[in-house]
């Protein structure tokens, strides 16, 4: 119980994402539920797989759920945010010994950025001379 948040999950496959992403765009959901948005996702899955998902992402803490009522309502429990961190802490180790600038720039320079998302980068940049 001791490790922090951004610890406890960088063992989370991509069809478990997949079901936490449900959860993170529309909330508390139950397995039928999370098991339509999928569909609508193009993610052709049966109720008892998601129900597996679901039960697996609970045991790893990274969903809670509630079972007060009939169906069980499940919701994410580890953050976008926190998930995000540790995914990306466990990439740069194993790509780049944890250097964060060659990941920086192969985005810079290899995928599409909005102007929002450019602006939002000089800011930061910005931020981070004026501290220096």
């Amino acid at each position: 119980m001791g490790r922090k948040e951004t610890e406890r999950h960088p063992d989370l496959g991509e069809a478990e994402l997949a079901v936490l992403r449900v959860l993170w765009d529309h909330g508390p959901q139950t397995v039928r539920e999370v098991m339509e948005r999928l569909h609508e996702r193009g993610r052709r899955v049966a109720y008892t797989t998601v129900l597996t998902f679901l039960a697996r992402l609970e045991q790893k803490g990274s969903v809670t759920s509630d079972k007060t009522d009939l169906a069980y309502v499940y919701r994410a429990k580890a953050s976008r945010s926190s998930v995000t961190k540790t995914r990306v802490k466990a990439l740069l180790e194993e790509l780049y010994d944890g250097a964060a600038g060659p990941v920086v720039m192969h985005l810079v320079e290899n995928e599409r950025l909005t102007q929002d998302e450019l602006s939002k980068l000089r800011r930061l940049i910005d931020d981070l001379d004026r501290t220096k």
